[in-house]
């Protein structure tokens, strides 16, 4: 039982999946795919991923499945015996909704902004798409603190964002948030959030990252 993953080992979409499945303890094998010569655009690979993105998946039995978040959810779900708990159980449906609480939380009011200032200062420049927009950085920027305020409320009542237990939701952060620490941006272990400052340097010290953070 070995899972493909098809995608660039230092895209963030591709060890934000290699991540779940080390949490999960689920052997995988990576088959690299060549951004730098746009393999994620040829034939062969939009027959599998129609909108050119990476990753996907291919299990043994043929199965696919693209868009990592979704993935995530998944593997959790497909492997919950094995591994850490990073799903609540589905029959809890209180603890259910809050962590669809959190990983919306993730999706709409960190990611668009880390990830904008990710394209802004390291993509965008890289691909020849232009210089970085140094006011494009600061908008996102003064919008992201002030979500990670509201972060810092959350954080000051319970332990990780949908309770005291890990979830996805916390761990999806953890491409895009570590890609801000290597751009010179430690938001997240600001002293004026003393708790979101705890909560990262809590899941950035879980050994599925480490095993991954360099490399899928």
């Amino acid at each position: 039982m070995v899972i493909k993953l098809y995608g660039s080992p230092l895209s963030t979409c591709t060890r934000r999946v290699a991540l779940v499945l080390k949490e999960k303890d689920v052997p995988y094998e990576l088959v690299a795919v060549d951004l730098t010569k746009n393999e994620h655009k040829d034939g062969a690979f939009l027959a599998n991923q129609p909108f050119g993105q990476v990753p996907f998946i291919v299990e043994e039995d043929g199965f696919q499945l693209f868009e990592s978040r979704a993935i995530g959810r998944y593997i959790a779900l497909k492997y919950a015996g094995r591994g850490n708990k990073i799903v609540p159980d589905t029959a809890d449906l209180k603890k259910t909704a809050l962590f669809e609480q959190a990983a919306s939380i993730e999706l709409t009011n960190f990611d668009p902004f880390a990830s904008g200032i990710a394209f802004e200062k390291v993509i965008k420049p890289r691909k020849g798409l232009g210089e970085t927009d140094s006011k494009v950085v600061a908008n996102l920027l003064q919008v992201l603190n002030a979500k990670l305020d509201a972060y810092e409320i959350i954080l000051s009542k319970t332990k990780y964002l949908a309770g005291n237990e890990i979830t996805l939701a916390d761990l999806f952060h953890l491409p895009y948030g570590s890609m801000l620490g290597v751009m010179g941006i430690d938001v997240l272990l600001s002293e004026k959030r003393p708790n979101v400052a705890r909560w990262w340097r809590d899941i950035t010290s879980r050994p599925s990252w480490q095993a991954v953070k360099d490399g899928a």
